[in-house]
């Protein structure tokens, strides 16, 4: 069955409640009460439907006994005439009373399934009693037992009524016994009885409900808790996890500490390995260079050329290694404003010949997640450059953009870069300007190991009249 044109079946409704509940990214705390308050609703359903049901089965029990005692008082009562007419005198006062609820019938089958009536209470007023058309053959198939129904009294009174057939002494055909009586008192206190019990399960339901609600949320807080201090570690706002959790969750919380402190293991054997590897490296290297300085001629020449690009080959490729280890770390914060004032003021020295100034701008809580040094190797290398080209002033501003990253801008104004050089002037080694003193690796540096830690950078043009670098970092709260 649907419920209209493009409706839903209970079984799709089903299955969907299921996926609902079920799916791999719902909450858990969601999920644990929707189930939860579906079983008690359930089984307070099933517990209502019961007792209402076995109560209102109890009192229809105990009418049958009255109505079966009725019906032997009237068998009893009964004789049989020579005309094969049937007399029943019952001296029951409440069945003497017209339209008392109280009733009685003495009938014989008829052709067509039907029942003719051969006496009756004066209760009845001169009506009968209600009579459904499968009752005949019921009766006679099943001969002295009593079958009981429901059916509507002379006044439309709901009655039940029990009928037995049963042979009497002095006539050959059966004869069929009926007595009713007014259900109306055992309606009203069945419906009492509903009403009570429902009212009462709904009131128990709905605290049930409550205390699953309670007891999941009191429950789970310690894995919300764990939860939150997983988070402050990987946005590093804390190394470890410290607060101790119930017996059910510490090996937990203990797991993810061993697996810290296993990850900074880790990347102090990578780190020890790049220093050993850079120094195993360099000093060959650096021997290669002074021999060649010493000799003249193409050869020498081509050695000297040659060892500084290995040396720069050596340098950047170790430089990302050792980023890409720090960058796999947890717990790491750098405040960066610190780290500005830092570079500002040293920077300020260096080119104090030129009047260069440096106007900086950095929450005091802005951290980034990740090393030290690092930053300081990106940011100098950023505003050194910008001093190398600027005028008189560089600029520099840092702020969130609450998605988890930072934007720090350097801006100078120097001459600025047209737009087609940029993305060449990001390369390693490139140069724009063969006058101006440097390597050209400064920006490729920048870029290596801001891509280690995820972020990006890009050049645009500056307000001040030179050139603008956007770099986007990952950001630790505080």
């Amino acid at each position: 069955m649907t419920d209209g044109a493009g409706g839903e079946t209970a079984a799709d409704g089903v299955r969907s409640w299921r996926r609902w509940v079920g799916r791999p990214g719902g909450s858990l705390t969601r999920r644990l009460i929707w189930l939860a308050s579906a079983w008690i609703v359930l089984a307070l359903v099933l517990t209502g439907w019961a007792l209402t049901t076995q109560y209102q089965e109890s009192a229809l029990r105990r009418l049958g006994n009255v109505l079966s005692a009725t019906i032997d008082e009237v068998v009893v009562a009964s004789n049989a005439g020579p005309d094969g007419l049937v007399i029943a005198e019952i001296k029951d006062a409440a069945t003497l009373r017209p339209l008392s609820g109280d009733y009685w019938a003495v009938a014989e089958p008829a052709p067509g399934d039907r029942l003719r009536i051969l006496a009756r209470s004066p209760s009845l007023a001169g009506s009968d009693l209600s009579v459904p058309p499968e009752l005949p053959p019921r009766l006679a198939s099943a001969f002295g037992q009593i079958i009981s129904y429901n059916a509507i009294g002379p006044r439309g009174e709901p009655l039940r009524v029990a009928a037995s057939m049963k042979q009497l002494p002095g006539r050959s055909a059966p004869v069929v016994f009926m007595a009713g009586i007014d259900r109306s008192n055992i309606d009203n206190d069945t419906r009492q009885f509903a009403t009570f019990t429902w009212t009462s399960l709904l009131i128990l339901g709905v605290g049930l409900v409550i205390a699953v609600f309670l007891q999941v949320q009191i429950g789970l807080r310690p894995l919300f808790s764990l939860r939150n201090e997983i988070a402050d570690v990987r946005k590093g706002k804390a190394a470890r996890i410290a607060r101790g959790y119930p017996l059910e969750i510490q090996p937990l919380a203990e797991q993810v500490n061993r697996l810290l402190d296993h990850n900074q293991e880790t990347v102090e054997r990578q780190r020890t390995h790049v220093g050993n590897l850079a120094h195993a490296l360099k000093t060959p290297l650096s021997v290669m260079l002074a021999e060649a300085g010493t000799q003249q001629g193409p050869l020498p020449d081509m050695v000297r050329k040659q060892t500084e690009v290995m040396k720069a080959q050596v340098d950047h490729h170790l430089r990302r290694a050792r980023a890409a280890a720090r960058a796999q770390m947890l717990g790491e914060r750098t405040p960066i404003a610190e780290v500005l004032d830092e570079m500002a003021v040293m920077l300020e020295r260096v080119f104090e010949a030129r009047g260069v100034e440096i106007d900086w701008r950095a929450p005091d809580d802005l951290g980034f997640r990740g090393e030290r040094q690092d930053l300081q190797e990106i940011l100098g290398n950023l505003m050194e450059n910008a001093c190398k080209w600027a005028k008189r002033r560089v600029r520099v501003s840092a702020g969130t953009t609450g998605l988890g990253q930072m934007i720090v801008v350097v801006e100078d104004d120097g001459p600025g870069l047209p737009a087609d050089q940029r993305e060449a002037a990001l390369e390693r080694g490139a140069r724009m300007d063969e006058t101006t003193p440097g390597s050209g690796l400064g920006l490729s540096i920048v870029v290596e190991l801001t891509r280690a830690y995820g972020g990006r950078i890009t050049l645009a043009d500056s307000e001040l009249g030179g050139l603008k670098v956007l770099l986007e970092l990952p950001t630790a709260e505080a």
